[in-house]
């Protein structure tokens, strides 16, 4: 991922996180280390509990027979006071694949991630991270599991290489090959340069991925991410899609939770949705290509575009979000003003059939393109189905 703006020698003033966090309030892996004398500043306050959610069930599909699932979660509840936070959640994420965590803020995607995490106990139910359960198998899980909270706490004092060298003792990674995995993971974040710069000269972004290197530093099997692309520019945010890729291609098991589903669309293979404390549902992700999904369909004259849908028997509505003079509900005295409306079509191919036939039938059409990504309409019209 490619560098941030930040300024060599001080933190820049808009996009550096504020405060530090001891990394062992945040980190389940392991015992605390014990940071240099000079550093180990005072830890912020643990983040307020989310609002009530449950997830849905999302079936695994092992790679062979028998294969244990990356993660499962069956049964959860997690309560703060009066708020159930966590309501029975079932969730299965297989190993070799990038499942999104999808939900509005607020829904406890953060609380569920910190259950598996093991930094939070369930009030019941049971928890399997690539077969070991964090409750009573708490080395095990840890050993099992990289975690990136939203926020990466770390000691300002110490340098980017410093930071994973006491991660990478604190996970007992032998001491033959810290340096070698530490130089590694520094170049595939895109770090190499600051490696030996204090964390308090880090943008947020450059944090972020230094975060990430962390949750990497051990090797593990499952990777839990919350909000991974908070802070990071456009080049990293790709190169952060790519290397969650190479790493489910590697068989390991990806849950990345994010409210923006664009974030999701082009990494997931699976998606869970959490909602208003209430299921809403897990599946396979959509397929653009051949998904039911709903396109803009835009025409120098709307009159003509809808009596040649009302001829094919096709359904459409106005469509409103175009930002075009004309767009919307027709406008009166301009029968025959530009505009668009919506319309469900099957596939890829289902818009390229559309298309063609309105230009053979004499059909103005200027635009012709979908109405969002594949993940965000299915999660839209679920939700919509709950109401």
């Amino acid at each position: 991922m490619s560098g941030d703006d930040a300024p060599a020698s001080t933190p820049p003033p808009d996009d550096a996180s504020g405060g530090t966090t001891d990394p062992s309030t945040t980190d389940p892996t392991a015992p605390a280390p014990s940071a240099p004398a000079q550093s180990a500043p005072a830890p912020t306050a643990a983040p307020a509990a989310p609002a009530a959610a449950t997830t849905a069930v999302l079936e695994p599909t092992p790679t062979s027979p028998g294969a244990v699932p990356g993660i499962e979660a069956r049964g959860v509840r997690r309560a703060f006071g009066s708020v159930q936070a966590l309501d029975g959640v079932d969730l299965v994420a297989r190993a070799g694949a990038v499942t999104a965590l999808v939900g509005p803020n607020g829904s406890g995607k953060t609380t569920l991630l910190l259950v598996l995490a093991g930094l939070l106990v369930p009030d019941s139910g049971h928890v399997r991270m690539a077969g070991a359960d964090p409750v009573t198998d708490g080395a095990s899980a840890r050993a099992r599991t990289g975690w990136m909270p939203d926020a990466f706490g770390t000691w300002d004092s110490l340098t980017a290489r410093e930071v994973l060298t006491t991660f990478a003792d604190a996970y007992r990674v032998p001491r033959a090959q810290v340096r070698g995995r530490v130089d590694e993971l520094l170049a595939t974040v895109h770090l190499t340069e600051y490696a030996d710069r204090p964390a308090a000269v880090l943008s947020r972004g450059q944090k972020q991925r230094l975060g990430l290197a962390r949750a990497l530093v051990h090797d593990p099997q499952v990777l839990l991410l919350d909000e991974p692309a908070s802070g990071l520019d456009p080049r990293s945010r790709v190169d952060l899609r790519v290397l969650l890729r190479r790493l489910a291609d590697e068989g390991r098991t990806v849950l990345v939770s994010s409210h923006v589903l664009s974030e999701l669309e082009e990494m997931a293979d699976d998606a869970v949705f959490i909602s208003r404390g209430r299921t809403v549902a897990g599946h396979e992700a959509v397929d653009a290509a051949t998904a039911r999904r709903t396109w803009h369909v835009r025409a120098l004259s709307r009159t003509a575009l809808t009596a040649w849908l009302d001829t094919i028997g096709a359904a459409w509505r106005p469509d409103d979000t175009l930002g075009h003079p004309g767009t919307g509900a027709l406008a009166e005295g301009a029968p025959d003003a530009p505009g668009g409306v919506l319309i469900e079509v099957e596939g890829d191919a289902g818009a390229a059939r559309l298309l063609a036939d309105a230009v053979a039938a004499g059909v103005p059409v200027t635009a012709l393109s979908p109405a969002g990504g594949a993940l965000e309409q299915a999660y839209l019209a679920l939700d919509e189905e709950r109401r």
